[in-house]
């Protein structure tokens, strides 16, 4: 028989929760492919490790950028390797509930489903990561009490206020931790003439980028290639000029939550007081992050406790209980 899925279809990651086992499957959202043969390469760890590192004929992409498909073929095929990856065959096609951001159109709601069912899904169901993150979290979401969310993904920022099993207020910005790495490439391009890659952008992000100063920091060697003469080059960046670099993508990410709480009815916003926010996803993550909201919207901010792992766990949460929901409606309807 058949395993029920949900998929976390990530700009940055890709992970997949299977009925009654847990996360079976977490893999960058990368693929590599051969550009004349148009074979596929590798996918994931493998595909990730190659990211700037390929002979011209092999390219190295992330099929979705901004938490939605760029391209359509290609999303395709990685998620029929992610679902072969897990088991999945022709002869046992599952249902799958996939996380996608509130901030994607109709259309791209659409192309999201019909990559899943050509892909091999008996069925795709799709539900909004906020919600799924909030159900994650263990946050009493039926319950007439405010809950906010925000959720910081590769490619987009969201924050959602939930109360009685829907979303009051939202505000989502196509503004994510993507954002901020090519904004430390373009920083050190500018201000050293160096160009450095994706991946050692979000190394330098990882080791002293913040939101707001820290204690212990320290500085960081960077290697690059020097613009004008075209040989290798280090240079030592500081914690507070890659603040101070970041700080565009930040704030935006800052003004969603602030644009989000403004929308809040008083009831629920007084509820935040005592509540507190619930920060998720990989970007949520950032050193400084969670105080910066906190200074600026005045309601304490807490990381969850797997922000990574916390959308699909939601979402998995969700094919647990299908059949006792099910049941439950028609025994509803019976009566």
């Amino acid at each position: 028989m058949a395993r029920d899925l949900a998929i976390d279809l990530g700009t940055a990651n890709t992970l997949v929760y299977a009925r009654g086992e847990g996360i079976v499957l977490n893999e960058p959202s990368v693929i590599a492919l051969n550009s004349q043969t148009k074979d596929v390469l590798a996918m994931g760890h493998e595909a990730w490790q190659m990211i700037g590192r390929t002979p011209s004929y092999i390219v190295a992409v992330r099929p979705l950028r901004n938490g939605a498909i760029t391209d359509f073929d290609v999303t395709q095929r990685m998620i029929r390797l992610l679902l072969q990856r897990v088991g999945v065959s022709r002869f046992n096609r599952p249902r799958v509930v996939i996380c996608v951001p509130s901030a994607i159109t109709a259309v791209e709601r659409r192309a999201v489903t019909e990559a899943a069912r050509r892909a091999g899904a008996a069925d795709a169901q799709l539900i909004e990561q906020p919600m799924a993150a909030a159900i994650g979290a263990n946050l009493p979401i039926h319950e007439p009490v405010g809950n906010m969310v925000i959720d910081i993904g590769g490619g987009t920022s969201e924050a959602a206020l939930i109360s009685l099993g829907g979303v009051v207020a939202l505000e989502a910005v196509r503004v994510g931790s993507f954002d901020i790495d090519s904004t430390i490439q373009a920083f050190v391009r500018r201000e050293y003439g160096i160009a450095i890659g994706e991946r050692t952008a979000e190394e330098i992000k990882l080791t002293i980028g913040s939101a707001a100063p820290t204690e212990g920091e320290v500085r960081a060697e960077v290697r690059g290639r020097e613009l004008m003469s075209g040989l290798p080059k280090t240079v030592v960046l500081t914690p507070g000029e890659i603040r101070e670099a970041i700080d565009e993508p930040v704030t935006a990410m800052v003004d969603a939550v602030l644009t989000c709480l403004a929308q809040a009815p008083p009831e629920l916003a007084q509820d935040l007081i005592v509540q507190g926010i619930n920060l998720v996803g990989g970007g949520g993550m950032l050193r400084g992050l969670d105080r910066r909201i906190a200074e600026e919207a005045e309601v304490s901010v807490q990381l969850v406790e797997t922000p990574l792992e916390c959308v699909v766990l939601g979402a998995g949460r969700c094919i647990e209980s299908y059949e006792a929901v099910k049941a439950m409606f028609l025994d509803n309807k019976g009566r």
